[in-house]
C-alpha cells in the first residue's frame, strides 16, 4: 500500500516486512533516517541501561552519519559500537580502512561507551573472527545501520558467500569482482589491483539478530540492487532481499536509487 506524505512528498510503502521510503533528495533521506534512528535509540535507552549498535562504512552512509552525530537527545555513553566488516591486510589508519572511515565520521565524534574494531591485520584471522563473535554474543545487537552493495550484498556477504543460515557470526570471505570494482567506482581505491581480495565480515544471521535494521541506500549505481531487494526472489543471489523477511526493517532511498521502483 502506497502512502504519500504531502509535506515532504515522501513515498512510503510496505513490501512484506520491509518498510520502503523514497525521499525527494539525498539530504532529506539522510536527515529523516538519522531522526528515526535517534528516535529508536532514545526509546531503547528508556528501558535498557545500555544498547549495542552496528554501523556500515561506505560513502552511502555519509549523509545519514553527518546528521546522526548532531542528535543532542542521544546519550552516547550508554552505547557500544561495532562495525560490520573490514578489509584484510589494510592498516587501521589507512583511509580505505572501514574502522578509519567510521572513526573520523562518528566513532571519534561522539562519546561511545565502547567502540569495538575488527582487526584486518590479525595474525590469526579465525581467532579474530571468534573474538569479535564473542563480543557480539556478549553484547546482543539492538540496532544495525547498513547499506546495500551494487551486487546486493549486506556487509561483505556477496552472493557467492552469503548464507541466510550461516552457522558463524563472523567469517573470512573472498570479495567478488563486482564488489571490488564498486570500491574503485566510489573512489575508495584508485585501481582494482589495490582493492584487497579478502575481508572479515559479520554474517547475515549476525546482522539479523538485531531488533531493528535501518538500511540507507542512495545513488544511481544502487538502483538495480534496490530493485532486486524489493521485488526479486528472496535468496542469497541478492543477500539484501532477506530484509523483506525481517521485522522492524526500513529502507531509505533517494530518487536515484529508487528509479526502478514501480509505484
Amino acid at each position: 500500500m502506497l502512502s504519500i506524505l504531502n509535506e515532504t512528498k515522501t513515498k512510503v510503502f510496505q513490501q512484506e516486512q520491509l518498510t520502503v521510503r523514497i525521499f525527494p533528495s539525498i539530504q532529506e533521506m539522510g536527515s529523516v533516517a538519522a531522526k528515526e534512528v535517534g528516535d529508536q535509540i532514545c526509546r531503547l535507552l528508556e528501558s535498557k541501561p545500555e544498547i549495542n549498535m552496528i554501523f556500515a562504512a561506505a560513502p552511502s552512509q555519509n549523509e545519514f552519519l553527518s546528521h546522526l552525530i548532531h542528535d543532542k537527545r542521544i546519550d552516547w555513553t550508554r552505547i557500544n559500537a561495532f562495525h560490520m566488516d573490514e578489509y584484510i591486510g589494510i592498516h587501521p589508519e589507512a583511509p580505505q580502512s572501514f574502522g578509519h572511515f567510521l572513526r573520523i565520521r562518528i566513532f571519534d565524534k561522539v562519546p561511545f561507551k565502547k567502540v569495538n574494531y575488527l582487526n584486518g591485520l590479525a595474525e590469526n584471522l579465525e581467532e579474530e573472527c571468534q573474538r569479535y563473535a564473542d563480543l557480539l554474543t556478549k553484547h546482543p545487537v539492538d540496532i544495525v545501520c547498513l547499506g546495500i552493495g551494487e551486487n546486493g550484498h549486506i556487509a561483505f556477504n556477496d552472493p557467492d558467500v552469503a548464507d541466510f543460515n550461516d552457522p558463524k557470526l563472523v567469517k573470512v570471505v573472498e570479495l567478488d569482482p563486482i564488489c571490488r570494482q564498486q570500491q574503485v567506482n566510489e573512489k575508495c581505491f584508485k585501481t582494482l589491483d589495490l582493492v584487497p581480495k579478502e575481508a572479515l565480515t559479520l554474517t547475515i544471521p549476525a546482522l539479523l539478530k538485531a531488533e531493528w535494521m535501518f538500511c540507507i541506500v542512495p545513488f544511481k549505481n544502487k538502483a538495480q540492487a534496490v530493485y532486486q531487494t524489493v521485488y526479486g526472489e528472496v535468496s542469497e543471489k541478492c543477500p539484501a532481499s532477506i530484509l523483506r523477511r525481517k521485522e522492524n526493517s526500513s529502507l531509505y532511498l533517494d530518487p536515484e536509487s529508487a528509479e526502478r521502483i514501480n509505484l
